[in-house]
């Protein structure tokens, strides 16, 4: 079966999402991410600063955060809604074309396709450090402290919504460490898993 949509869920600071876009632009095919919020955004009827601060990063930095967060007459917290308005949006777009996916649970999401290729982009602590120091203009602790957030923020994210442990290989078709890769050798060994 040849793999049409490919997802990429990754580490903070391990060049996931350049990687993607790379990957996109090598196989001519659509790129989604932050450009998808707008849909998100439409579909759920919240802002779309909204939608980019909370599609994927939980709104706490523990579990029970989605446990305990207000919910309506049917149960449904914002989170909720969020994530729904999120889980149509990527269903549509996987429908429509090939392209490539990065974070957003969209690897779980598409689970039931066997068109899917679902990488996880992992990288060393050092490289990371330092690309987060660089792209964002802080000091190397700020960028562990970034880090940790985010990835922690995700995590909660996606372990309550998909029941599933994030970064755990056995939910990836490929998990590749960019550090020791590097992006480009990253690049060509989505592309050959995609291309067999």
């Amino acid at each position: 079966m040849q793999r049409r949509i490919i997802t990429i869920s990754r580490e903070f600071g391990s060049g996931g999402r350049f990687i993607g876009e790379e990957v996109a632009k090598k196989l001519g095919i659509a790129y989604y991410d932050k450009n998808i919020i707008s849909q998100i955004a439409e579909e759920s009827g919240l802002s779309p600063e909204y939608i980019q601060e909370s599609a994927e990063l939980s709104p706490k930095k523990g579990l029970f955060a989605y446990a305990f967060a207000g919910r309506d007459i049917t149960g449904k917290s914002i989170e909720d809604i969020v994530y729904e308005a999120q889980r149509k949006v990527i269903l549509e777009l996987a429908e429509k074309e090939s392209c490539v996916i990065v974070g957003r649970n969209a690897d779980f999401i598409l689970q039931d396709r066997d068109d899917v290729l679902n990488v996880f982009i992992h990288g060393n602590m050092p490289e990371k450090t330092q690309r987060i120091s660089r792209l964002y203009n802080v000091s190397e602790q700020e960028a562990v402290k970034m880090m940790a957030d985010v990835d922690k923020r995700r995590m909660i994210n996606y372990n309550f919504y998909t029941e599933q442990r994030w970064g755990k290989a056995s939910n990836y078709t490929l998990c590749l460490n960019s550090s020791q890769l590097g992006y480009e050798r990253c690049e060509e060994i989505i592309m050959e898993c995609v291309e067999e």
